[in-house]
């Protein structure tokens, strides 16, 4: 059995709309404590990527291996390798659901600088269609984020 969602989760979950949205303060993004972020974008379609301290930790990223559309990907499995000048790095998929579209120019040598550069913009890895959404209620609001990487 698995142990209640953060309370913080679950009151910025009821808040969202069908669109991802706050219906407070609009676009929501949650985070996993192995510094993947995840943001809502239509209905069950969510975009993955990486904190801007992630991409900082791991330095200028050199190679990205993204999962191909249609592979279904189960909550904290790895979604995808990012490779930097220092280290290779496994992101894990922050919940369960199928590939729906990756972020191609982030594979390219010439674009794969987008994660270092815009993290939680342009730098995005894939997005999917998520199975079972209250698997968002486990994730962390921005600010809980913050204060866990502030205390690591």
């Amino acid at each position: 059995m698995q142990p209640r969602p953060p309370r913080a989760a679950r009151e910025i979950r009821s808040l969202i709309n069908s669109r991802g949205e706050n219906i407070e303060t609009g676009p929501v993004r949650l985070y996993t404590k192995d510094h993947a972020w995840i943001l809502v974008t239509a209905g069950t379609r969510a975009r993955i990527g990486i904190s801007d301290f992630a991409q900082k930790e791991l330095g200028e990223i050199a190679y990205v291996e993204l999962p191909k559309p249609g592979k279904r990907l189960v909550r904290g499995e790895v979604g995808c390798t990012v490779d930097s000048m220092k280290t290779s790095s496994e992101i894990y998929c922050p919940v369960s659901g199928t590939v729906v579209e990756v972020n191609s120019p982030v594979e390219t040598e010439e674009n794969c600088g987008l994660i270092n550069s815009d993290p939680l913009g342009s730098g995005w890895l894939f997005e999917l269609e998520m199975e079972n959404p209250s698997e968002l209620d486990y994730l962390l609001a921005e600010k809980d984020y913050l204060a866990f990487v502030q205390g690591n």
